[in-house]
């Protein structure tokens, strides 16, 4: 079930950021698949929770091809898709990584490496993809809020995961004693 989940919030993530407009809160600018985003690194910490680090870059790359695939089929230009690939595994790697290293709590791993990992999707992201590096769909003023605005978005995502994993690990630790 986790796997599954993993594997289509990144496709939802794809197919919503595709065909909804972005939300602008100020001058933060959203795609509306963040919030499915933010999704993906507490479902992967999950994966990799029960399958370990080997097993879950298996399923980070299976999840690589899904997301290229879902975004190619939904239109997006071929630098779109590129930034969306580069992103994905330069997040999704240090998420992994950072998830592995830290000596805390389960609630605390997923918190503080899906903060990073959201980070780094939505700075790469927004470069290679949306500015006048990538596809020039923004120009370079927008970028600093583009990011900001998905950083924002992913940390609360971040943040409601941890802390309802946290209080599901407490219910499972009170059952159990």
């Amino acid at each position: 079930m986790r796997i599954l989940l993993y594997l289509l919030s990144i496709v939802i993530a794809n197919v919503v950021t595709a065909r909804f407009a972005p939300l602008h809160f100020g001058i933060f600018i959203v795609p509306m698949g963040t919030l499915f985003v933010g999704a993906t690194f507490i479902f992967r910490d999950l994966v990799q929770n029960k399958y370990g680090r080997r097993k879950t870059y298996l399923f980070i790359f299976t999840a690589l091809v899904l997301s290229a695939l879902a975004s190619y089929l939904l239109g997006d230009t071929l630098m779109i898709v590129a930034a969306s690939a580069v992103s994905f595994v330069i997040a999704e790697t240090a998420d992994t990584e950072i998830y592995s290293r830290l000596k805390l709590p389960m609630a605390w791993r997923v918190f503080y490496s899906g903060i990073v990992g959201g980070f780094l999707d939505s700075a790469v992201f927004v470069i290679i993809g949306l500015s006048p590096l990538g596809a020039g769909f923004m120009p370079w003023e927008a970028v600093p809020a583009a990011i900001a605005g998905q950083v924002i978005v992913k940390t609360v995502i971040q943040m409601m995961g941890a802390l309802v994993l946290n209080q599901v690990l407490v219910i499972k630790e009170k059952r159990l004693a």
